[in-house]
């Protein structure tokens, strides 16, 4: 009986060392990725923006005597009034008065001046669409401003849910009234 529990003892602990010195394999994944969905969403969103910068560019080269200016951000604009006195433009923080409208790319109204009301807006601190967001910051007070955006400086491939479809570049004519630092707001 002896013998048994001292084998059943060696036996035991030859196990244990044997599983022990195993190491286990890594398992491979279930579902492999090739990234050809991500190569053909890069492939086709190119050929989105290049089709969208082709439109700007025909509202361009039929307007000959606007002087379009090209953004670094990939949108385009010109102003209609402009303000050479002013040095300043709204910064992070500052408080930006404005009125705008939105047309779709052939010019129709999409949303008036009216309709959109005057807006208050917080630089860079509020949720506003990229392209007025970024546009705003180029302005001097009391200048009036016309933005050819792509659809990814829009509402892009989501749209508002309301007028402007998904992936639909926009015609944004901005008027910046007035802005004040953040610091110098009067309490109300």
């Amino acid at each position: 009986m002896k013998l048994l529990k001292n084998s059943l003892l060696v036996f035991i602990m030859i196990l244990v060392l044997a599983s022990c010195k195993q190491q286990q394999q890594a398992r491979m994944p279930i579902s492999r990725t090739s990234g050809v969905f991500l190569k053909q969403s890069a492939e086709r969103n190119k050929k989105l923006i290049k089709g969208e910068e082709n439109q700007i560019d025909s509202i361009i080269k039929n307007n000959p005597k606007i002087d379009y200016i090209a953004s670094k951000k990939g949108y385009w604009y010109h102003y209609e009034l402009k303000n050479d006195k002013d040095t300043l433009h709204p910064k992070k923080g500052d408080v930006a008065y404005f009125d705008y409208e939105i047309k779709d790319i052939k010019g129709n109204i999409i949303y008036s001046q009216l309709e959109l009301k005057p807006q208050i807006y917080t630089v860079d601190k509020q949720n506003i669409m990229m392209g007025i967001r970024d546009g705003i910051k180029l302005m001097h007070k009391k200048e009036t401003v016309t933005f050819l955006f792509p659809s990814h400086m829009g509402f892009g491939y989501h749209g508002d849910n309301n007028r402007i479809g998904t992936n639909e570049p926009l015609i944004c004519t901005i008027t910046l009234n007035d802005f004040k630092p953040e610091n110098k707001l009067t309490p109300q």
